[in-house]
């Protein structure tokens, strides 16, 4: 028996194996409210029990908030390779409900233009994704008897609410959950039809302030014209963060630890059938506007952001209330790249702030929010270039190694808390429509990724 054994299992089997992801999807693990935890206890119970279907030793682990899902095969047989899985279980809440088109937890399949898709809260982020490994181990089992590798299957149910359990877990658990490299399905590729390896994921920095003013709210009529204005304040506040005729962010020592991407990898992206008009498009934009010496990949996956993401204060009730409001509120977060420090970058946008404030105004920031470095892998470990030839094979095309623009902790937290180096492999397509209505997976993605990691776990192997 061999891959192309496993492979016929795999395609034989793939409407039981939707059939099978569709059970897990009705499960309403939404992790961020309260009102779901029995929902979140029952996806954990329904991946343990899949896991010993397969023959793995699963448990439910207890942590202060939602459990982890720890398994565990091959242990037995140290000469073979280990590996760690790591996926998500809980999803993001469904609101607004009344934008679906159908009920985020009655999945189905449906026709689109680009062909059959699962519809359904968590059908891409992360539960279709997290499957689509599951079901490459259950086909290896069927055909083989047992697995190709040793293999720790590792799932929380609190990725979507900010992972507050992961770390002490991890650190509890150091020497259980230590393999020779962590896979991670949890990403998209970088156009349709193109298998990706991430190359690098940018680190994300949060941070709020508040502008304060007159000690209370004034009427417009007595202060307009004397008056400071919070609002007017923090507006000009906020666009002293940005040099316009460049789109480089003028925050001083912004761009320190900041590196360019070495050519053979920039080439790689500018030949991964990424199309710049369709992703602007799709967001209803006609061009790019940030940095205006880098392309838009350059922008998405290697170049550090600074975004406000949320502006307020005074009166926002209906008609007209005429203050000076005595507080503005800001929110921002830092898209971080290469060596960028999160805590040093805190410190130089507090400082740029301070030296904008006018007399009669002070500023309060939240000491409360956090930031991490962005994540670099070690794609010269031969793992990831057995992964990317086994990833051109089942898709016909040369893989790549591409950049993430968004950031997912748990790929440094391997390096930092186990020392581990991880790979990210992800079957999703941009227009998924994660954490928004109408979450969709393509049965392609679904089908394909089961595919495509039975190769990987057999050239992991050799």
């Amino acid at each position: 028996m061999s891959l192309d054994d496993v492979l016929a299992q795999i395609d034989r089997n793939l409407d039981t194996a939707t059939a099978h992801l569709m059970d897990l999807l009705r499960i309403q693990s939404i992790s961020t409210d309260p009102a779901y935890k029995a929902d979140c206890d029952k996806a954990a119970d329904w991946l343990v029990a899949d896991l010993k279907s397969i023959g793995v030793e699963a448990t439910k682990r207890p942590t202060p908030g939602h459990p982890m899902v720890v398994g565990h095969v091959g242990e037995d047989n140290s000469d073979l390779p280990h590996v760690l899985f790591y996926g998500h279980y809980d999803v993001q809440p469904v609101d607004p409900l009344e934008l679906w088109t159908s009920p985020p937890f009655e999945p189905q399949l449906e026709e689109t233009n680009n062909g059959t898709v699962i519809r359904g809260r968590g059908a891409s982020d992360d539960k279709g994704q997290l499957m689509t490994f599951i079901e490459a181990c259950r086909a290896w089992k069927l055909v083989h008897g047992s697995l190709p590798c040793r293999i720790t299957f590792f799932f929380e149910g609190e990725e979507e609410s900010g992972s507050p359990s992961l770390i002490p877990f991890m650190q509890a658990n150091a020497d259980e959950l230590k393999a020779d490299i962590a896979l991670i399905c949890d990403t998209s590729m970088v156009s349709r039809g193109v298998p990706s390896i991430a190359s690098q994921l940018r680190g994300m920095l949060k941070d709020e302030f508040t502008v304060i003013g007159p000690r209370i709210d004034l009427h417009s009529g007595h202060y307009g014209g004397p008056g400071l204005n919070p609002l007017r304040e923090l507006s000009r506040i906020v666009d002293s963060f940005y040099d316009r005729e460049t789109g480089r962010v003028a925050v001083e020592g912004f761009y320190d630890g900041v590196h360019e991407v070495p050519a053979d990898l920039l080439r790689q992206w500018e030949n991964s059938g990424f199309d710049a008009q369709d992703y602007l498009s799709n967001a209803g934009y006609t061009q790019a506007h940030g940095e205006k010496a880098y392309s838009i990949l350059e922008q998405q996956w290697s170049r550090p952001t600074l975004e406000v993401n949320g502006l307020w204060g005074g009166y926002n009730g209906a008609g007209s209330k005429t203050v000076i409001p005595s507080e503005a509120h800001c929110k921002i977060t830092c898209r971080l790249v290469g060596d960028m420090d999160p805590d040093a970058l805190r410190g130089k946008i507090r400082a740029h702030v301070a030296a904008q404030l006018s007399p009669d105004c002070k500023v309060v920031w939240d000491q409360d929010l956090e930031g991490s470095p962005a994540s670099v892998m070690n794609i010269a470990r031969p793992e990831f270039e057995a992964a990317r030839g086994a990833l051109s094979d089942e898709w016909n095309r040369e893989a790549v190694f591409c950049g993430m623009g968004g950031s997912i902790p748990i790929a440094g937290f391997f390096k930092s808390v186990l020392g581990m180096d991880a790979m990210l492999v992800g079957f999703a397509n941009d227009d998924d429509a994660i954490h928004s209505p109408n979450e969709k997976y393509d049965l392609k993605s679904f089908h394909k990724g089961i595919r495509s990691w039975a190769r990987i776990l057999d050239a992991l192997t050799k």
